[in-house]
């Protein structure tokens, strides 16, 4: 099964989004909250030259934000 990990806060909607669509799928996740967690934040931001979230991991594949043709397309490899 493909590893996904979700790099949210609290307060985001479109994390919420991305997180519901996730257990609607019925596909497990790693939900990590940048806003408590220095390290993952960091991480997040290594990883995706980002600093807004949702950053959404799919494998090797990393989505900023809650692109759902992106996240999808992602999950069929």
């Amino acid at each position: 099964m493909i590893k996904v990990k979700i790099y949210s806060t609290k307060s985001c909607p479109w994390c919420q989004k991305a997180k519901e669509y996730f257990k609607e799928k019925k596909i497990k996740f790693t939900d990590v909250n940048v806003a408590e967690d220095n390290q993952a934040r960091d991480e997040m931001i290594e990883k995706s030259g980002q600093m807004g979230v949702p950053v959404i991991e799919i494998g090797d594949k990393v989505i900023v934000g809650f692109n759902l043709e992106k996240i999808e397309k992602a999950l069929k490899k």
